[in-house]
């Protein structure tokens, strides 16, 4: 089994390095300015890109992988929705399951469906611990999957979600605020999940500033996810970055 991406989500973790990964959502994908968004994304040295989202209606999704392998040597990973959304094209999935939920569904439902095709395809499996966290607002994801979001005033439930979910062996945990968050995920609760285990931890949502940006990877986010921000500013990509190296660089002198 492949484990390319999973090594180096952990390499990254033990070296104490911080990575950016840029959302893109095929549905919001503006044809005229992509071409931009993936030479930026590459000349500002963005680690992951993350391709999908929870309800994708449009057919371009394939079209979007294809052009940003065409264009950049970008890791690229895709982030499903369903099992709908699989495409054999990128290098890596995130194999998710909705551990803040209680939808049976989206815990090991789509799952069970998705394992053969995945099997048969090669494509590097990232199981991963997903957490929705409530953004003061209902999301995509929290609509699409009916689930309840963990509070975003509990850090205790969401250090004890992420705890069971790599005590499940799930090797990555992430969570996330959801797309078009009013609130990003706070610093108390990025810093108890941290605190309470021992794999790679991925932070999303709300994430609009590079302000914010410092806060979650000070917190203990060794990656954070930015996508509707984005694509309202792409010149966000720039700020998010320097904030990413800004971290790397005070780690490489400690």
């Amino acid at each position: 089994m492949q484990r390319n991406l999973l090594n180096k989500f952990y390499e990254l973790k033990a070296q104490g390095k911080k990575a950016f990964a840029v959302l893109i959502d095929p549905d919001k994908v503006n044809e005229d300015s992509f071409s931009h968004l993936i030479s930026l994304s590459k000349e500002q040295a963005v680690d992951f890109f993350f391709v999908g989202g929870s309800l994708i209606t449009s057919s371009i999704m394939e079209k979007v992988i294809t052009d940003i392998k065409a264009n950049s040597d970008i890791p690229v990973v895709l982030f499903p929705g369903n099992s709908l959304h699989l495409n054999n094209k990128v290098d890596g999935v995130l194999f998710l399951s909705l551990i803040s939920g209680r939808n049976p569904d989206y815990l090991i439902g789509q799952q069970v469906i998705s394992a053969p095709i995945l099997k048969r395809s090669g494509i590097e499996v990232l199981p991963t611990g997903y957490m929705i966290i409530d953004s003061g607002r209902q999301t995509t994801v929290s609509y699409i999957s009916n689930t309840t979001p963990i509070p975003h005033d509990k850090p205790s439930i969401a250090a004890c979600t992420a705890m069971a979910g790599e005590m499940l062996g799930l090797k990555l945990i992430y969570m996330d605020a959801g797309s078009g968050a009013y609130n990003a995920v706070s610093p108390e609760m990025i810093a108890a999940v941290q605190q309470s285990v021992d794999v790679p931890l991925i932070v999303g949502g709300g994430i609009n500033t590079a302000k914010k940006a410092h806060d979650a990877l000070r917190a203990g986010a060794d990656i954070i996810v930015v996508g509707n921000a984005i694509e309202e500013r792409i010149e966000l990509i720039k700020d998010i970055a320097k904030t990413v190296r800004g971290f790397n660089e005070v780690n490489l002198l400690a």
